[in-house]
């Protein structure tokens, strides 16, 4: 029964992205450099966004740093900034959130080598706040390579139990090298997340980060790469292995806790379609806190490209009741 009521939201979602406009001409798409089938997603996805939309994935992305308040305070590096030289001004949501008025090598900022800053969209910095956890917890990070979020735990809460999971080992060389910089600690595993039963230890986690693999629609500018790589099939294909993820992640969180389901995507079926189904699926799971910016889709929240100069991206935080 649950399976057809998710099938029914799922089906729901997907009707609705085709009563909207017809695809745009193939002149748009090119005027834009986008192939046509990730144009006519775009434009049914996002009807009254869409132009800005395929103008952001062209756009130069600011570089954002992530300052490590628990190393200083983003006043005061503001201000070690300006004495380097380096023009830049608080992020528009983020708390620690610092954006360069023009890019520089990293070996430039102030600090990076001790682990004072990290480079990190301001979008990607709402996830450790979203998550939230507490000393004392058991911290799940479960796609973690290059590293980035799993640092801005161990960053927000030293006092947590953090594994950083991913399936390539040669990735979680990029965790380590993270985590070293700053002088941070975590568990790391290399293992596939949708299949605990060859890793997992049967103690529950309080908090699960789940930073998806997708399409990275909402990184083309970061990546241009993306519009020719991925193809109309894609954004299904990542869908089914979402889905499995979550469904997997799911049965390790502790009653109370809190599960982030996190992608840099912009097209509803990795998103809004994905965590509709898993909530009709588990009508025991409540959607949680939506993040700082973004704007609300019904079953999670969406950050577009360019929104207050942020990447694209989706949460969807879900808790278990105690």
């Amino acid at each position: 029964m649950r399976r057809q009521r998710a099938a029914g939201l799922v089906n729901a979602v997907l009707r609705k992205l085709r009563r909207q406009p017809p695809p745009p001409p193939a002149d748009e798409a090119t005027r834009y450099a986008l192939p046509g089938w990730l144009a006519e997603r775009l434009r049914r996805a996002w009807p009254a966004d869409w132009p800005a939309l395929a103008e952001a994935g062209n756009a130069h992305p600011p570089m954002a740093l992530r300052v490590n308040l628990r190393r200083t305070s983003r006043e005061a590096y503001l201000a070690e900034l300006a004495r380097c030289g380096l023009a830049a001004q608080p992020g528009a949501v983020a708390p620690e959130a610092v954006v360069l008025e023009a890019p520089c090598p990293v070996e430039q900022l102030p600090g990076f080598r001790e682990g004072r800053v990290s480079v990190q969209d301001e979008a990607a910095q709402l996830a450790a706040a979203l998550l939230d956890p507490r000393p004392g917890e058991r911290v799940l990070d479960a796609c973690a390579a290059p590293g980035g979020k799993t640092l801005h735990l161990a960053e927000r809460c030293p006092e947590a139990a953090i594994t950083a999971l991913d399936r390539s080992a040669r990735r979680l060389r990029q965790v380590a090298d993270n985590l070293a910089r700053a002088g941070a600690e975590a568990e790391r595993l290399a293992a596939d997340a949708a299949e605990p039963g060859r890793w997992w230890d049967g103690r529950s986690y309080e908090r699960i980060l789940l930073d998806a693999p997708c399409t990275g629609t909402g990184v083309i500018r970061r990546h241009p790469d993306i519009k020719w790589l991925r193809g109309p099939d894609d954004a299904g294909r990542m869908a089914g292995a979402q889905r499995r993820l979550l469904e997997a992640l799911w049965g390790l969180l502790a009653p109370g806790g809190r599960l982030l389901y996190a992608t840099c995507s912009i097209l509803p079926e990795e998103n809004e379609a994905v965590a509709a189904a898993f909530l009709a699926d588990h009508p025991e799971a409540r959607l949680g806190p939506a993040p700082a910016a973004g704007r609300p889709t019904g079953h999670g929240w969406q950050i577009l490209p360019g929104e207050a100069g942020m990447d694209g991206f989706f949460y969807a935080c879900l808790e278990r009741p105690g």
